[in-house]
C-alpha cells in the first residue's frame, strides 16, 4: 500500500473514531475491511479505485470460504459479511469526496441483496412464563438450600433469584442490548420511570422502567449487603458476597447473563432458543402490536437506521390482520 493511501486511511479511521464517535471495535473493523481491499486491488492512489476494481473485489469476496462450524466448511463468505466490506469502502469514499480528493463516487457501490432477516420470537404466553420462572424456586443447581424466596434468611441461591428476576424484568421493560444492561451501575434513580443509557456509537437514549421492573430491582438491591458499584454482580458459592475474579469489579459478564436467560427459558418449558436479544425482539413487537409508532420504537431501541426497526412491522401489523379477519371468508 502506498504511503499516501496509508495516510488517508489512518486519517479516515481517526475521523470515524473522533468525529463520528464510533466504537474502537467499529474502527478496527473498518481498518480490516479497507486494508483487505487495498491488499487485493494493489493500488497506489485514490484515483485507482474504479468500478472494475470494485467488481473484481466483489467476485473475490463472493468466492472466499465461510467460517468453519464444528470443523466443517460452511460454504462461502456470507452476503452480510461481504456487505460489511462494501459499507466500509463507501464510508471511506464519502470521506475522500468530502475532502475533494478524486476517487470513485461512493454511490457507485451497491450492496449485495440479502435474504430478509427472520426473527426469533417467543409467544406472549412463553414470555410470561419466562418472567415468572425465577419466582417459583431458587436456583438449586447453584447450591441454594431453601425452598422459596420467602424462606427465612436470604440464602446465596435466593439472592441470585432476586438478581435474575430483576435482569429479566429489566430486559423486557427497556429493550436494552446485552452490553448495555451489563454496563449498568446500582445508582439508578428508581423514583423515576426512566433513565439514560449510552449505547452503540456512544449515542445516548432514554429507556423506560415498568413498575414490575422497578419493584424487582428494589427488592434485589434491598437485600444486597455489599457496596459494589455494578447493578448486577457475580456471587461466590459459599459466602454470597460479590465475587470479583482477576481484579474485576464483580460485574456480570455478557456470557453469564446469556446463561441466566437460557436457564430460566428451560425452567419455563420453552423449547426455543431464548437469548437476551430474543427478549429485545419481544419488547419491540409488544410495542408495535399495541399501536406504538415505528419512529418511537426506533428511538427506544437505539437504532440508527429506521430500516433496522422495520423488520418488526410485517409481524405486528394489526391493521392487516383486522382486514383479513373482516373480509376473508372462513
Amino acid at each position: 500500500m502506498s504511503t499516501q493511501l496509508e495516510q488517508l486511511k489512518r486519517e479516515f479511521l481517526e475521523h470515524v473514531e473522533i468525529e463520528k464517535g464510533n466504537s474502537l471495535k467499529t474502527v478496527n473493523n473498518y481498518d480490516h475491511y479497507i486494508s483487505r481491499f487495498f491488499e487485493f486491488a494493489k493500488i497506489s492512489d485514490p484515483s485507482d479505485i474504479t468500478d472494475d476494481k470494485i467488481r473484481e473485489f466483489r467476485l473475490f469476496l463472493n468466492r472466499q470460504p465461510g467460517v468453519k462450524v464444528r470443523g466443517q466448511q460452511s460454504g462461502t463468505l456470507k452476503k452480510n459479511t461481504q456487505n460489511y466490506h462494501l459499507i466500509a469502502l463507501r464510508s471511506f469514499l464519502k470521506y475522500l469526496m468530502k475532502r475533494s480528493i478524486t476517487s470513485l463516487a461512493p454511490d457507485r457501490i451497491d450492496l449485495a441483496k440479502i435474504k430478509e432477516r427472520s426473527l426469533d420470537l417467543i409467544s406472549t404466553d412463553e414470555l410470561n412464563r419466562l418472567l415468572k420462572a425465577p419466582e417459583s424456586s431458587p436456583r438449586s443447581d447453584l447450591g441454594a438450600k431453601s425452598k422459596s424466596i420467602e424462606s427465612i434468611g436470604l440464602t446465596y441461591g435466593n439472592l441470585k433469584v432476586l438478581r435474575d428476576k430483576a435482569i429479566l424484568e429489566l430486559f423486557f421493560s427497556t429493550g436494552l442490548r446485552l452490553s448495555e444492561l451489563c454496563s449498568l451501575n446500582r445508582d439508578l434513580d428508581l423514583s423515576k420511570d426512566e433513565f439514560s443509557i449510552r449505547g452503540k456509537g456512544e449515542k445516548v437514549r432514554v429507556v423506560f422502567l415498568s413498575n414490575s421492573a422497578k419493584d424487582a430491582i428494589r427488592e434485589y438491591l434491598k437485600n444486597r449487603k455489599d457496596l459494589d458499584e455494578p447493578l448486577f454482580i457475580q456471587y461466590s458459592r459459599n459466602s454470597g458476597k460479590s465475587n470479583s475474579p482477576a481484579g474485576k469489579d464483580g460485574r456480570l459478564t455478557p456470557r453469564s447473563i446469556e446463561r441466566i436467560v437460557k436457564y430460566y427459558a428451560i425452567k419455563a418449558g420453552i423449547s426455543k432458543k431464548v437469548t437476551p436479544h430474543v427478549i429485545r425482539h419481544s419488547f419491540a413487537t409488544d410495542l408495535l402490536s399495541n399501536g406504538a409508532d415505528i419512529r418511537s420504537v426506533q428511538m427506544m431501541l437505539g437504532h440508527a437506521n429506521i430500516a433496522t426497526t422495520q423488520i418488526y412491522t410485517h409481524i405486528t401489523d394489526k391493521q392487516l390482520r383486522d382486514v383479513h379477519k373482516k373480509f376473508h371468508s372462513n
